[in-house]
Parts: C-alpha cells; sequence; structure tokens
C-alpha cells in the first residue's frame, strides 16, 4: 500500500488514472482475483488497505448507482466466471464506469423464482431470449444485467435454467420505470425480445443457472443486511436519536423506554453483522446472510415507523416528490421518505418470509415445507 502511494502521489494523479492503477496494482479489493483488481487475499484486510487509502488522502471510486454490481455481479463473477470474463468485466465495475441489475424476478415468478418463464433458446454460438422481467432495480441506468432464464423446459424447474450477462443495450431489451410509494422509480419492468446474448457471456454451466443465481442472491442479501462495517448509531437509529437528543419537548417516559429497547436491537443486529462478515471472509456466504437481511427489514421499519410518531406533525412533512426521481434512493430526505422506503425492505432481496423459511430450513434444520412441483418437468406444471 505504502510503496503504491508513494509512486502514485494522490494529490498529483489525476483521479481516473490513480483508480485504474490501483486496480492493476491489486489494490481494488484486496480478496478479488490476482491479476484482476485483487491479491487473492481474505476479505478481512480490506479494512487495512481502506485505512492505509484514507490516510494518503486517495481518491474513492463513487459506486453509489453501483450496489448491485459490487454487491452482487462481482462476487458472481469471481465464483463462476472464465478469466476472460474477469477481465472484461470486473474492473470497469469496481471504477463505477458500467452499471449494473438483476433480472430475476418475473410477474409470475418472484418469491419462487425457479418457476420463472423467461426462455433462452441456443442458436449456434448465441442464445435467443424473449421474456419479461420486473422490479428490476437501476435497469435505467444499467449496462449489464445479470439474467437468469429457462434453457429446458423438459426437466424439472430449477435443473432447466442458465444464467447470463445480458447487455442492457442490446436490440430487443426495453426498460420501462415503475413509480414507487415515494414517488421515485428506482425499479423498474424489462421486456426482452428476441435478444441475442453470445454463449461466451454465460456464467456456469448449462443447466446450473440455479447454483449460480442462489451465490447471487446470497450476496444479495449479505450486501442489504450486513453491506459494511458501520460505526455505532449508524442508519435509521442514528436520526432517531439525534432527534431525541435535540428535541425534548417531544421525549415522553413511554417513548424513551421504547426508543431504548429499538436502539438496543440495532446495536444488537450491527455486532451481529460484523461477526458474519468475519464468518464471511473464510469464503462464500451461506444461509445465515438471510437472518441478517430479515432484521435489517423489520428493525428498519419499526425504526422508522417509531420516528413518524415520535415527531407528530413533523414527520409528516415531504421533501420534493419530483427529486431524483430518475435515480437512486436517497435515505437522508426525512422522516416521511425513510417511512416510505422502509416499505419495501421487507420484499426488496428476498421477501421476509422466504428468508424465514430459509432460515428454518437451512440454518435450523427442520423439516422442509412439502413440495410437489421439484419432480415435475417444469412445461407441465399448471401457470
Amino acid at each position: 500500500m505504502r510503496a503504491f502511494c508513494a509512486t502514485h502521489d494522490p494529490a498529483a494523479t489525476p483521479r481516473a488514472a490513480f483508480l485504474s492503477a490501483r486496480f492493476d496494482a491489486g489494490l481494488a479489493a484486496v480478496h478479488y482475483p490476482v491479476g484482476h483488481g485483487g491479491l487473492g487475499l481474505p476479505r478481512t484486510l480490506q479494512t487495512a488497505a481502506d485505512e492505509e487509502f484514507a490516510r494518503a488522502g486517495s481518491a474513492k471510486p463513487d459506486n453509489g448507482y453501483n450496489v448491485i454490481g459490487l454487491g452482487m455481479a462481482a462476487p458472481t463473477i469471481i465464483a463462476f466466471g472464465t478469466d476472460e470474463q474477469q477481465a472484461r468485466w470486473l474492473k470497469p465495475l469496481w471504477l463505477g464506469d458500467e452499471i449494473w441489475c438483476q433480472l430475476f424476478s418475473e410477474p409470475g415468478a418472484g418469491s419462487d423464482l425457479a418457476s420463472l418463464a423467461t426462455r433462452a433458446v441456443r442458436d449456434g454460438d448465441e442464445w435467443v431470449v424473449n421474456g419479461q422481467k420486473v422490479w428490476t432495480s437501476l435497469a435505467h441506468h444499467a449496462r449489464w444485467g445479470l439474467l437468469l432464464a429457462r434453457t429446458d423446459p423438459g426437466v424439472p424447474k430449477h435443473a432447466g435454467l442458465s444464467y447470463f450477462v445480458l447487455d442492457m443495450h442490446a436490440e430487443g431489451v426495453e426498460v420501462r420505470p415503475l413509480r414507487q410509494l415515494t414517488g421515485e422509480a428506482e425499479v423498474n419492468e424489462v421486456f426482452i425480445t428476441g435478444a441475442r446474448v453470445p454463449d461466451a457471456s454465460r456464467l456456469g454451466d448449462v443447466g446450473a443457472g440455479w447454483q449460480v443465481a442462489n451465490a447471487t442472491l446470497m450476496n444479495e442479501r449479505v450486501s442489504i443486511g450486513n453491506a459494511a462495517s458501520v460505526p455505532r448509531e449508524a442508519g435509521g437509529i442514528g436520526y432517531v436519536a439525534s432527534e431525541w437528543r435535540q428535541r425534548p419537548e417531544l421525549r415522553t417516559a413511554e417513548l424513551h423506554q421504547r426508543l431504548l429497547a429499538l436502539w438496543a436491537e440495532a446495536e444488537v443486529a450491527r455486532l451481529a453483522g460484523e461477526r458474519l462478515r468475519q464468518q464471511l471472509a473464510a469464503g462464500q456466504p451461506g444461509p445465515e446472510g438471510s437472518a441478517g437481511k430479515l432484521t435489517f427489514a423489520r428493525l428498519n421499519q419499526e425504526i422508522s415507523a417509531f420516528e413518524l410518531e415520535l415527531l407528530g406533525a413533523d414527520g409528516l412533512t415531504y421533501d420534493d416528490w419530483s427529486m431524483r426521481r430518475s435515480g437512486s434512493s436517497d435515505y437522508a430526505r426525512g422522516a416521511g421518505y425513510r417511512y416510505l422506503r422502509a416499505r419495501a425492505n421487507s420484499i426488496e432481496g428476498g421477501t421476509s418470509e422466504i428468508l424465514r423459511n430459509i432460515i428454518a430450513e437451512r440454518v435450523l434444520g427442520l423439516p422442509a415445507e412439502p413440495r410437489t412441483d421439484t419432480k415435475v418437468p417444469w412445461k407441465d406444471l399448471p401457470r
């Protein structure tokens, strides 16, 4: 780190050149593969790298729009991508030059993702894709999409899926925004009509899409519920605690007890996230990440509701409804916004109901729910 900064003065090197050189030196994310932005080191050393760059006053990549790229696409590409795919996609992803989205959910396949109907049919060295995806965050900004599609309808639904990287600028890809409760359009529906995907853009084997998708989903839940090490009173509980300290006229004994309980829960969740991140440093995330995401959703909704109650009439005010409608959400926009935006937390990244099933079956070892559709060819299932 110090040797790199000695030869690339952060104050004198143009920002783009500095970040590009940092990636080439294997110091973008130290757990990335050697030759592809990393050093193949444990994830836990990334904190040390970040602190050293901060001391040097170096530029940081602006990845505000690329949370899906960093949290989901990069880990999937590292786990399943070829050297050529890693060389093509990881650097512009990390630099924020290319934005990513996730093309999983469909109008008829949300929680039961394996029942999806988007088809990919082989045509020489390409696949022809037809179908519709929905709730696709950042599709209106994305250059690439993580696409799960059905390549064999004659086998059970989990076995007939394959995983591709779709060029969102390709002919036959149409993105339409969906307006949310907040007034924004973070999410979209995507219509895919005869779009062609090179076989070289397939991640994993043909028919192994469910395995690849599960790795993506596990990383997604970790990135939502345990994205990064955070200080005490970060996030929603920090906004509430600040209001409590600054406005004594709002305080009552009953509200005080409820705030203390929420504050303690937020701190427990933060510390549990720290422990989970230490466990993840040893390998790929498992179903335990679902617990972090489940806790985050419930707690965030309870905290935002408490904040609205605490502020009374002041909590009903709302910043400009048209603000940033074409971009991503800004959680610092006010209590009213935070309350409305938190409604989506129990849906995005896997519904809370599905996460409870995952925890029950794969973490606690409870009997699985009876299923009658896992051994029937997909084409024979009622839809």
